[in-house]
């Protein structure tokens, strides 16, 4: 048998394709875009998303990996400030960046790709769980490192830090999903980090006698 016959060479972009992909499910969610949406976008049939990405989960899964190093990678970058207070600014400022480009669907793949879901989503909401659960980890780590070089006060909870900008940041997502300004969401960011840490994160009372 010969080789033309064995199988066809792919006659698209396939990272053009994933990229249209990705739109769709941040614009309508995981339950909301069908096959026929996604095949639609990508300009292909429904044989070849399968031959070339697998399932409609497995194609949600490469979609999230492609938003991930994409218009969320400023998150990661983020990690990589000198101080916790600019790892802070950086997370809810690029957020509020990340949610209101122009030319893409409102909020974040991450938080709103399906909060809604149901059985038939059950998969995708978590992974994104997870996908959530684990920058809030590598967030809490990276203040962690900033209680133990002195960056932080040393009565800050990390983990409570963390759970507290992403929360923020989580709520920025879906403000932006609803309608909200990239300069009104400046300005929540700036509001939620006009007092750093904020209080609530410490876990221990001040020493009697030293001000606090």
């Amino acid at each position: 048998m010969s080789a033309a016959r064995i199988g066809r060479p792919r006659t698209f972009d396939t990272e053009q394709a994933l990229r249209r992909a990705m739109v769709v499910f941040w614009a309508q969610g995981y339950e909301g875009a069908s096959l026929a949406d996604l095949t639609s976008a990508m300009g292909i049939t429904k044989t070849s998303m399968y031959a070339a990405f697998g399932n409609k989960e497995e194609l949600f899964r490469k979609a999230l990996r492609l938003y991930t190093d994409g218009p969320a990678a400023y998150g990661p970058a983020a990690l990589e400030l000198p101080t916790a207070r600019e790892v802070a600014a950086a997370l809810l400022t690029g957020s509020a960046r990340a949610t209101t480009q122009p030319g893409c669907p409102a909020g974040c793949l991450g938080v709103q790709g399906s909060l809604a879901a149901g059985e038939p989503g059950r998969l995708a909401r978590d992974a994104l769980t997870a996908w959530r659960e684990e920058f809030v980890d590598r967030l809490r780590g990276r203040f962690q490192r900033a209680v133990d070089e002195g960056d932080l006060p040393a009565d800050v909870d990390p983990g409570l830090l963390a759970r507290y900008v992403m929360t923020v940041s989580n709520g920025i997502a879906v403000q932006a999903a609803g309608g909200a300004g990239r300069d009104e969401l400046h300005v929540v960011a700036a509001a939620a980090l006009g007092q750093w840490p904020p209080a609530a994160v410490r876990t221990r009372a001040p020493e009697r006698g030293r001000p606090r």
